[in-house]
């Protein structure tokens, strides 16, 4: 059994967080977890539901690998990663399929399909194998809070501009549907997820190259 080199990162979460958040952020930096944010963002609480689902799953995978990661042989890395990480999703969608069975309904196989998400594999394989456990669960945090907010941003604009509505509540007024407002059809279907997220990455992009 052989050891894995352990980096010394020190823990710094508001830090973490923020980068997550903007300049490495999972979905639009990385270009990471694309089919979720297409499929899971016409509403923004199943967007909220799922983003809390793989911020819970890759938080608790990145402490449970950082913990093991001295009894890990490297040969099968891998499969005890994916363990780790199925045993986690799997308690995620019971717990919905509990307490939120609509939400899980809506969510249908997006929930169980966390277990392929790059971004969940990725901070294990490259982050909480080679460092200890409190900053493998910061990193697993910001990253999943990172893909968080970019869903609910998203579905906040598809779910306006879709359906005139937010959390499922109407917001635009009647009267403008009467002076022959309509709601944009297209940001229910998949292009409307694609033209948002590339908003989104426009914006950052930009943003980032002016400082």
């Amino acid at each position: 059994m052989q050891d894995l080199a352990v980096k010394l990162t020190p823990v710094r979460p508001l830090r973490a967080i923020t980068e997550a958040l903007w300049r490495t952020n999972p979905i639009s930096k990385q270009v990471l977890g694309i089919c979720s944010a297409l499929a899971v963002t016409v509403q923004m609480n199943t967007a909220i539901v799922m983003g809390l689902a793989l911020t819970f799953v890759v938080a608790f995978s990145n402490l449970a690998v950082a913990c093991l990661r001295h009894a890990i042989p490297r040969n099968i890395r891998i499969i005890t990663e994916v363990a780790v990480i199925a045993t986690l999703v799997i308690i995620a969608d019971e717990f919905l399929k509990a307490f939120l069975f609509d939400i899980s309904k809506q969510l249908s196989v997006f929930v169980g399909l966390i277990i392929t998400n790059c971004i969940v594999m990725g901070r294990a394989e490259t982050f909480a194998i080679n460092n200890s456990p409190p900053a493998a669960f910061v990193d697993g945090l910001a990253n999943g809070l990172g893909y968080a907010s970019v869903l609910v941003g998203v579905a906040f604009f598809r779910e306006l501009l879709g359906a005139g509505k937010i959390l499922g509540h109407a917001v635009i007024p009647q009267a403008l549907y009467d002076l022959g407002y309509r709601d944009m059809g297209l940001m229910l279907l998949a292009p409307g997820a694609f033209i948002v997220i590339g908003l989104f990455v426009w914006l950052q992009q930009t943003l980032l190259k002016s400082r």
